[in-house]
């Protein structure tokens, strides 16, 4: 009989790690995420130790430290500016434009449709893009108000869009995007959207980008904004912060909605428990109610 076969469970492998090209401890990582709660309310829990490693390596090698302990240090001494660059290079920047496509068709017939009607002239319509990133969210907002709202040049219509990461707003600031991320674009919104001659890219007509004010905004600081706003868009964004903050946010977003106005969050975010002044209208779409 042939001797029995000794295997190794999974659990008796060892697998070894390379080594990390900079020290970080967990002291390190508890550390700087204390400062991302602090400073953005960005929460980063233990699994989110590689994440931060990844991000903020970059930021290491441009600046030629040696570990983590060095990074903290300069983070220290170098106050603002130098937070802002951390704050930048923790924060997902990934978007296209349409992104969750629901949502827009509810904008359509349950914001401007209504607005058009009331308004076949003039009227003021105002509208928060809270996170904007690089700036498809905003120009999405702005082709459908541009293709839908007939004599907008004579109209008070305007767009905020606000982000905490500068680098990604002076991108969107620009308008032109990758062919990649129009892509989704419906063909009636299209006409504003110009094609370069490689194909690579797009640029937003100017009379569109012109209805949105771009400007950068901690959600955690006071906000210079006095609205009221018939639809604040903040998608994606509260999945970073923890319940407190999250409550505190939507309070403050409901605060400058007007009464019979929306509240759009992202696909993989809800608001716990019933809340006394928004009711759930649609898929991730609320209502102020009072």
């Amino acid at each position: 009989m042939a001797p029995a076969r000794q295997t190794l469970a999974p659990a008796a492998l060892s697998i070894p790690q390379a080594p990390r090209e900079f020290e970080f401890s967990d002291a390190d990582f508890r550390a700087l995420a204390k400062i991302a709660y602090e400073h953005a309310g960005i929460t980063l829990p233990e699994a989110k130790k590689n994440l931060v490693y990844g991000r903020l390596s970059r930021r290491l090698r441009t600046l030629g430290l040696f570990s983590f302990e060095d990074y903290r240090r300069y983070l220290v001494e170098n106050g603002e500016q130098e937070l802002e660059l951390f704050i930048n290079a923790l924060s997902t920047n990934h978007t296209k434009f349409f992104r969750e496509e629901h949502h827009f068709h509810h904008f359509v017939s349950d914001v401007v449709a209504p607005f058009a009607a009331a308004h076949p002239s003039g009227g003021r319509l105002r509208i928060w893009s809270a996170g904007c990133s690089t700036g498809e969210e905003p120009h999405t907002i702005a082709l459908i108000l541009h293709a839908e709202l007939k004599n907008i040049a004579s109209r008070d219509v305007r767009i905020l869009a606000t982000d905490i990461d500068t680098d990604v707003l002076r991108r969107a600031a620009q308008g032109v995007f990758s062919a990649e991320s129009a892509a989704s674009v419906p063909a009636k919104y299209r006409g504003a959207l110009s094609k370069s001659d490689d194909g690579e890219s797009v640029t937003v007509d100017r009379g569109v980008c012109s209805l949105i004010t771009f400007g950068r905004l901690n959600l955690m600081d006071d906000w210079p904004v006095r609205g009221p706003f018939d639809a604040i868009f903040c998608r994606n964004v509260m999945i970073y912060f923890d319940q407190p903050t999250k409550a505190r946010l939507v309070e403050r977003f409901t605060d400058l909605l007007r009464v019979g106005s929306w509240l759009y969050i992202g696909h993989s975010e809800s608001l716990i428990g019933s809340h006394p002044r928004l009711k759930l209208s649609g898929r991730t779409i609320y209502r102020r109610t009072a």
